[in-house]
């Protein structure tokens, strides 16, 4: 983390009216809040906040794009996987007009089956989205703080920021930047919390699981027509029916899997209007560093004085 405070120092001009750097702790194990709270004592253009627990990487972001205070943000993690200095490459593509802009890394540096993963979240990404530039999607990304206004009320657990960008605006673009070997601790993100986080955003913000679900019941209804005709014909033509248990026991399983099929994405929706009745917070901040920094500006100042 200090690294990063450290390379960001020429590219967000600390000290002006320029820019800021806002640290989420989401509840980590290790000594980083302790960190955060040194490095907002250290540098003036940094805050921190700490949630109460760990709520996940796209709640914590939401916490810190509500926080922000500038026209544009810009979102990045701390791994130093997407170097800091290719920021102005997004805001010169955010200039041309466009709302969002996504860093996207000219090649993947993790394993088969991570990658695997991640297509498959940006297919699931791409029909929530509706957008061609969910194939491009990344944590390092730039747009216009307006468009949080978009989703200034949503309070569910589940949040995909991508997602919530889009009921902003349709207007994404991309850019391909430098993607660099992790060399700082480990990813979160392992291959079931991917399929997890894909399950949760599909079936979060899109119908599309209940569409698929209509369209398997309808097929497996015309199915069923087809074997009662084939038995009706059977019977008609040869007088006789369709010999034998192995027959029927495919059929009620082929049914019997289409309905289960059906009733586990209906119970999936359930469950996350369960939730939203119960109206579980996407975060809750712990503490921040404004009160302890703005102490400590004020002795430094007070300091000052009374040595002028």
């Amino acid at each position: 983390m200090p690294l990063l405070v450290q390379r960001l120092h020429e590219v967000l001009t600390p000290g002006a009216e320029l820019g800021e750097l806002i640290l989420v702790n989401d509840c980590s194990t290790d000594r980083s809040w302790e960190v955060v709270r040194e490095l907002a004592r250290r540098y003036s253009w940094v805050r921190g906040v700490s949630l109460m627990r760990n709520y996940g990487q796209h709640n914590a972001l939401l916490c810190g794009i509500r926080a922000a205070r500038h026209e544009i943000i810009v979102t990045i993690d701390d791994d130093l996987q997407t170097p800091p200095e290719e920021i102005p490459m997004l805001m010169e593509q955010l200039e041309q007009g466009y709302d969002v802009v996504y860093g996207t890394p000219r090649k993947e540096t993790h394993g088969l089956l991570r990658n695997a993963a991640s297509r498959f979240t940006k297919l699931a990404l791409q029909s929530t989205m509706g957008a061609e530039t969910a194939q491009k999607v990344s944590a390092f990304r730039a747009f216009r703080t307006h468009l949080r206004e978009a989703f200034a009320n949503y309070s569910a657990p589940y949040v995909s920021i991508d997602v919530l960008l889009t009921w902003g605006t349709k207007n994404f673009s991309a850019v391909p930047v430098r993607n660099e070997p992790r060399t700082i601790g480990v990813s979160n993100y392992k291959l079931g919390t991917l399929v997890a986080h894909a399950v949760n955003m599909i079936t979060g913000f899109s119908t599309v699981p209940l569409q698929i679900a209509s369209v398997t019941g309808f097929f497996f209804t015309l199915f069923g027509l087809g074997v009662l005709l084939y038995v009706l014909g059977r019977y008609m033509i040869a007088g006789s029916a369709v010999p034998g248990f192995p027959f029927l026991a495919s059929v009620i399983a082929i049914f019997s899997g289409a309905q289960l099929f059906a009733l586990g994405i209906i119970g999936e929706y359930l469950a996350r209007m369960h939730f939203r009745m119960m109206e579980k917070p996407s975060y809750t901040v712990q503490s921040t560093t404004e009160s302890t920094v703005r102490g400590h500006r004020q002795s430094q100042r007070s300091t000052y004085a009374s040595e002028a």
